[in-house]
């Protein structure tokens, strides 16, 4: 019999995520800080409008872009926080979260040879989408000097005649850095300038704690070539309900439709209608959610630093990404370690690509209570590995 399976597909690690998660699933007793999902209910009125329209019979499918009361609020949405303007018929389309978004831009952007920028640590499905659409990936090994943030000068050293997309993940999983607008502005004086495409992953974009967050879309000259994607799932506590979007340029958008079209059909009708009412009235939500995260996003930084733990302070996301280096192990090692001596599991950095080596994602999705009993859990462990080095 011949091989039935796709070297490409063979070829593509599986998500080191899940690898380490599946073996904490079969432990007892394990706290868990590693799942990047809310621990907020959906607000219960978004809820309740998904009820009303199963209740009205509304269980059809939508256009294939999906419902033009919800691509209306998104432009709505869009222009009150970042102050970009789309047309809802033709540049906005509705996709099941935003990794579909993230895959069918890449496929509708993309042909052999062409190469993709992508800064990392960042989001594990960026370099397996754009393998599955043909391309080249392109790796920009961010610095922990630079708070994990690119810069101009990395961009530049990374481009060459073939490079077509820069991934920009931020605010960024997992390191939780923020990119201010001037920064910004001299990664889209390069774009301009080498006429490169960028796919803009802003799903964090509710969940920043100094200052408005500010999107690549929006600077000059960048609107006609970015693709914004964004979603339900993290800013208003709906990933159960796999609802995403993406803005961009006419031609752009209707090639991503065209696949979701063959692949998708389109995306869930009663998360949709949820969605709307999401967008309408969710604002005090989520700014309640935001107060929370930062609320424990600052007792974190302040619990590595008693811990004699380096870690930068993240402005974004819900995401800290301390370094373990002193101690001579790999993030794998570490965590693996952690889990074993206390029953506590955090993500290894490396997960997110070579330049998590040495780091560890905790999320902060979880009550300050669990993170007060997890961060006395790793300061036990830290200083035990402490004292073994001095013995």
């Amino acid at each position: 019999m011949r091989n039935p399976l796709s070297e490409t597909i063979v070829s593509i690690k599986p998500s080191g995520i899940r690898k380490f998660f599946d073996i904490a699933s079969e432990m007892k007793d394990v706290i868990s800080l590693g799942v990047g999902e809310p621990d907020f209910d959906t607000p219960w009125h978004i809820r309740d409008e998904g009820i009303y329209s199963l209740e009205k019979g509304r269980t059809f499918y939508t256009s294939n872009s999906g419902l033009m009361e919800l691509r209306q609020e998104i432009c709505k949405y869009i222009k009150r926080r970042v102050n970009i303007d789309y047309e809802a018929a033709k540049q906005v389309i509705i996709t099941v979260g935003g990794s579909e978004a993230i895959d069918i831009a890449m496929r509708a952007m993309l042909d052999p040879g062409d190469e993709v920028l992508i800064p990392q640590p960042s989001y594990v499905s960026y370099e397996p989408c754009a393998i599955l659409a043909g391309a080249r990936p392109v790796i920009i090994e961010l610095k922990n000097e630079n708070e994990f943030k690119l810069t101009k000068q990395e961009l530049l050293d990374c481009i060459t005649d073939k490079t077509k997309i820069l991934v920009m993940p931020f605010p960024n999983n997992p390191t939780g850095a923020v990119m201010t607008r001037e920064e910004l502005e001299e990664i889209a004086e390069v774009c301009v300038e080498k006429d490169i495409f960028v796919l803009s992953d802003e799903i964090y974009s509710e969940l920043t704690y100094c200052g408005d967050h500010c999107s690549i879309a929006s600077l000059p000259g960048m609107k006609e070539r970015t693709i914004l994607i964004n979603g339900f799932s993290k800013g208003f506590a709906m990933t159960g309900w796999r609802l995403g979007y993406a803005c961009g340029p006419e031609e752009i958008i209707a090639q991503m439709t065209k696949i979701h079209q063959f692949c998708i059909m389109c995306a869930p009708t009663t998360s949709q209608y949820a969605a709307v009412e999401a967008l309408r009235n969710g604002d005090p939500d989520v700014a309640m959610m935001r107060e929370s995260y930062d609320q424990r996003r600052r007792f974190l930084i302040n619990a590595f630093k008693e811990m004699g733990l380096p870690c930068f302070e993240p402005f974004g996301a819900f995401y800290v990404f301390p370094c373990i280096k002193e101690f001579g192990m790999t993030s794998e090692e570490f965590a693996f370690a952690l889990l074993d001596a206390e029953r506590l599991a955090v993500v290894p950095g490396s997960a997110f690509g070579n330049s998590g080596e040495g780091f560890i994602r905790i999320s902060y999705a979880y009550s300050l209570e669990k993170l007060k009993i997890a961060m006395s859990k790793l300061s036990h462990y830290v200083e035990g590995l402490r004292e073994k080095k001095r013995v």
